[in-house]
């Protein structure tokens, strides 16, 4: 596995060098703080093929046996619409705009995404897709 080197900006949009961001949850360093940085996070490791990183946030319960991405997609840019978590609260929501692009076409895959908090750290839950007609 490789990850990118300092300082390239990390892939989750957030203007942050990747080590300064991502970097630390994807290495296991640290874990996320809130859903919206374990949103960014996940989409980095989505944009990085870190398959292992997503498998491991999302909630056993609700997560698939495999989580590889399909065959010639890119993911181009994430736009957070809105993240509602309360401090202390074991649930969260983020809603997002993942853009992407596969053999020429582009897309946007926009969600509502859910996030519970399990043994002390934030796991992705499942998620709405929203506007299915915007290509994504």
């Amino acid at each position: 596995m490789s990850w990118p080197a300092a300082p390239v900006p990390c892939p989750c949009g957030s203007g942050a060098a990747y080590d300064a961001c991502c970097g630390p949850l994807h290495r296991g360093e640290r874990q996320a703080r809130t859903p919206e940085e374990l949103m960014r996070s996940r989409y980095a490791a989505y944009a990085l093929d870190l398959t292992d990183y997503v498998f491991r946030t999302w909630h056993p319960r609700t997560r698939p046996d495999d989580v590889t991405p399909a065959p010639g997609l890119t993911w181009e840019r994430l736009e957070i619409v809105e993240a509602e978590t309360d401090p202390g609260a074991e649930v969260g929501v983020v809603e997002f705009r993942a853009h992407h692009r596969a053999g020429g076409a582009v897309g946007v895959m926009h969600e509502r995404s859910r996030f519970e908090r399990r043994a002390g750290r934030w796991v992705y839950v499942g998620g709405d897709l929203l506007d299915p007609g915007a290509g994504g």
